[in-house]
């Protein structure tokens, strides 16, 4: 009889061969394996007893702590879907999202509860589960977390349940921008493949320690609450991005491998302790969310010592479908020629299936690094769908493909290299301008801490572009200056027309880019030409 593809079976095969092992450290708390087991296990008899069953759906809102952790295999454990709530969010989309999910009961950080006791009354919820936090207080009324599990003895053994590797195993929400988050439906199946290619490609090894940088309710932590605990690893948890935190614990945990968007880079490199701070461990840093610039990828090798692995994927693929290969004939090249090689979004991973670029009729591009089209991909990791949305559904998914909205090129050897979002093009008189290609020279500049490029409305070109900038501090560049870099490296329709200078940029809690904010003020009123 064939073995269901669930990650869930690598909780017990930890417990099996490293029960004294560090499974989780979390400040000043840590757990083996054989505590974490127990914990998660504890968690899915209460659960049980609550009233929770095969394919009831269970919201969570808890940071990066080891109550979040637990809550991945206590929940799904008991073939329930986990719906992993973004914390940032406003009350009103998570009001949404509960209701939407159907799910019956939360669990909430107590830092957190506050929008949850703003539309309480509206939310269709059976029981809420508080994680208590020193410091905090709240109105809300629920059970709290650990009177919850301590009633249930701690060799309780729970429900065994028979799993449907196609079945729900977490149901992870899109940010709305111009709608309503859409419900992403990921399976045991998806999960599973999806981890097994973050252990092979990013090197997961048994003593790995690794960070916890990556929100665990983004993409179920890209899978990484799945595979550092399939290869026996610690989990190092952090409730929140600190960066002088953060390069305190890279030696005083021996971090060894983590993952974050491009703006956690940035926020490494721009930390003033990391001009004093020598990192001996060489951690391994995969990064995706959003196309890193190649310059920002050499300032992490250089000042920090970080081993660059450049990933890419969406949600809605678990989410990884590309990684940027590092070959051996790569060492002989430039240090600007391999930062520029490791911004590459790359191949396919080994588990994922088939990617591809292509053009609107579907033909796939040529491989000369020139010819422009959509990124797609089917296989092992694409989302069963988007949960009571079949209309939505349908319009990502064609003929079994998924449709990503990435524009790219595709190299001779393969490698694909993203050029910017569909809804990013920036089309000038008629030229297309990659958003991304122009932040990469801007991120060279020495002046520039980070920006972002945008499309604006111009009567005589249809659109120009404008970048928006964040300075370094103390720094006195000005418009002009700005322009004329950007002159002097590229192609002049490219180069910005409009500089704008800010404290800061929207981001999103994972740190993407949210550029339709930028631009809303622009195009209010009129038509974007793409």
């Amino acid at each position: 009889m064939l073995a269901t593809l669930t990650p869930l079976d690598w909780k017990r095969r930890a417990v099996k061969y490293y029960p004294e092992k560090t499974a989780v450290i979390d400040g000043e708390k840590q757990f083996t394996y054989r505590e974490f087991g127990e914990r998660a296990d504890r968690l899915s008899v209460a659960l049980d007893e609550a009233g929770i069953e095969k394919g009831d759906h269970v919201a969570v809102m808890i940071p990066n702590t080891h109550y979040m952790l637990e809550s991945f295999y206590g929940i799904c454990q008991l073939g329930a879907a986990m719906v992993p709530l973004n914390y940032r969010l406003s009350a009103e989309d998570l009001e949404y999202i509960i209701n939407h999910s159907d799910a019956k009961m939360l669990i909430v950080d107590e830092e957190f509860t506050q929008p949850i006791e703003e539309i309480r009354e509206r939310l269709s919820l059976e029981q809420v589960i508080i994680v208590s936090v020193a410091g905090q207080e709240t109105s809300l009324q629920g059970t709290d977390y650990e009177t919850f599990i301590q009633s249930v003895p701690a060799d309780a053994a729970p429900p065994e349940v028979e799993f449907d590797e196609n079945q729900l195993l977490t149901l992870n929400y899109t940010s709305g921008t111009t709608s309503n988050p859409k419900g992403v439906m990921l399976t045991h199946r998806s999960n599973y493949m999806n981890a097994a290619n973050f252990m092979y490609h990013l090197n997961v090894r048994h003593d790995d320690i690794y960070l916890h940088t990556l929100p665990m309710f983004h993409a179920n932590g890209w899978g990484g609450v799945w595979a550092i605990t399939a290869a026996g690893a610690t989990h190092v948890c952090l409730r929140k991005v600190d960066p002088a935190y953060i390069l305190d614990l890279f030696e005083n945990k021996n971090i060894s491998l983590l993952c974050g968007a491009p703006t956690v880079i940035n926020m490494l490199i721009n930390e003033p302790k990391a001009k004093e701070t020598k990192i001996t461990t060489q951690p391994r840093m995969a990064t995706a969310g959003a196309p890193p610039a190649a310059a920002l990828i050499q300032k992490a090798q250089d000042i920090l010592g970080l081993n660059m692995i450049h990933v890419y994927g969406l949600t809605e693929t678990s989410p990884f479908i590309l990684y940027c290969e590092w070959k051996k004939e790569f060492e002989e090249k430039s240090a600007d020629e391999q930062a520029a090689i490791k911004a590459r979004q790359g191949i396919e991973l080994a588990f994922n299936g088939e990617t591809k670029v292509v053009r609107s009729d579907g033909e796939e591009v040529r491989w000369d690094g020139e010819e422009l089209g959509e990124i797609i991909t089917r296989g092992n990791v694409v989302m069963k769908g988007y949960y009571k949305d079949p209309v939505k559904t349908e319009e990502a998914i064609h003929d079994g493909w998924y449709y990503t909205g990435d524009l790219a090129v595709t190299y001779e050897d393969g490698f694909i290299e993203i050029r910017d979002r569909a809804k990013d093009l920036i089309i000038s008189g008629g030229e297309n301008i990659s958003s991304t290609e122009v932040e990469g020279l801007l991120f060279k500049h020495p002046d520039v801490m980070d920006v972002a490029v945008i499309a604006i409305p111009d009567e005589k070109w249809g659109e120009i572009p404008k970048a928006v900038v964040v300075l370094q501090e103390d720094a006195q560049t000005t418009e002009d200056d700005i322009i004329q870099y950007c002159r002097a490296h590229l192609a002049h329709f490219k180069a910005p027309k409009v500089v704008e200078f800010v404290e800061t940029l929207p981001k999103t809690a994972t740190g993407k880019l949210q550029k339709f904010r930028l631009r809303e003020e622009h195009w209010h009123g009129a038509k974007k030409v793409n």
